[in-house]
């Protein structure tokens, strides 16, 4: 069965391009336009890994973060910040809040599949 990756980004252009290099490694993709809209897709089915932006209208990918650690069913789902963020400060706010890997935009798909493949368990 394939995995399930959740892309959550404001821009729908990135999600695009993720998402094809995502179902091209043979993962199942859903995507979300913000962190409230992430949150609303942790309906109880099981996500492998989450691949998500920091700066977004109405949640940011921090705040969504923190979020999602609070769900029991998420808790430990591996989380991939994807983002055109490199101050120290922003990283250290991802890691405290349980960001497992920083991808900086542009990204090449090769680096991000080879993150994700590191993160999500056979």
């Amino acid at each position: 069965m394939a995995k399930t990756i959740l892309i959550v980004d404001d821009s729908a252009s990135l999600r695009q391009v993720v998402k094809i290099a995502l179902m091209d490694a043979g993962y199942d993709v859903i995507e979300a336009g913000n962190g409230q809209e992430g949150l609303q897709k942790l309906d109880g089915r099981k996500i492998h890994l989450i691949v998500s932006d920091v700066n977004m209208p109405v949640m940011d990918g921090i705040t969504f973060l923190k979020n999602v650690k609070q769900h029991a069913s998420y808790k430990f789902t591996p989380v991939i910040m994807l983002t055109t963020e490199t101050s120290d400060e922003k990283k250290k706010a991802g890691q405290q809040a349980g960001a497992k890997a920083w991808v900086v935009k542009p990204f090449q798909p090769p680096i991000l599949l080879s993150a994700i493949s590191k993160l999500i368990l056979p």
